[in-house]
């Protein structure tokens, strides 16, 4: 990644989840790595609260770093449990359903798709509505061994991409 910054990459994207959890010192570490850069990295965390937690993408440069975007529609059932809090339980992740649709980076408006949001027809529509300049989907495909689910992903972000004539910049981790 350093190399890739050093080399001239205004942005790199990185997969849903390459970060881990997002905090202050996971923080400090990827700003300190990007300082003598003037690159711009967006990769996938986790942000954890007693309640439960968001899936985020975060944009990192040597000034500093900030949430970009929250995910809109984890997958349900296996992350998003909204029944949790009826039951008194905490817990799951939180979907940010009509949150930002469209995001900007390094002077370009982003149109962020996490993982299921790649395979549902309202998130995406959302954020075309609003004219995004580019698409960017990530993913993180390391428990689907033996699928085609990460090839589905890939094909449906390829054809909404097409479909609105915008750039795609896809990022997986198998």
């Amino acid at each position: 990644m350093k190399d890739r910054a050093s080399d001239g990459a205004r942005t790199i994207v990185l997969p849903e989840s390459a970060l881990g959890f997002w905090t202050p010192t996971v923080e400090r570490l990827w700003v300190k790595a990007l300082q003598g850069t003037n690159a711009t990295v967006v990769a996938g965390a986790a942000v954890v609260d007693a309640g439960g937690y968001d899936n985020v993408l975060v944009a990192i440069s040597a000034a500093g770093a900030q949430i970009l975007y929250r995910e809109r529609m984890p997958v349900p059932g296996s992350m998003w449990q909204p029944w949790r809090s009826l039951l008194g339980q905490s817990g799951g992740a939180r979907a940010h359903f009509f949150e930002s649709p469209v995001v900007t980076v390094a002077d370009s408006r982003i149109a962020p798709l996490i993982c299921y949001e790649q395979l549902i027809i309202w998130p995406v529509l959302q954020s075309m509505l609003q004219e995004p300049d580019i698409v960017v989907a990530v993913g993180n495909g390391w428990w689907t061994k033996g699928t085609s689910i990460v090839a589905i992903q890939r094909a449906s972000t390829q054809a909404w991409a097409r479909l609105f004539a915008k750039p795609l910049v896809v990022s997986f981790n198998t």
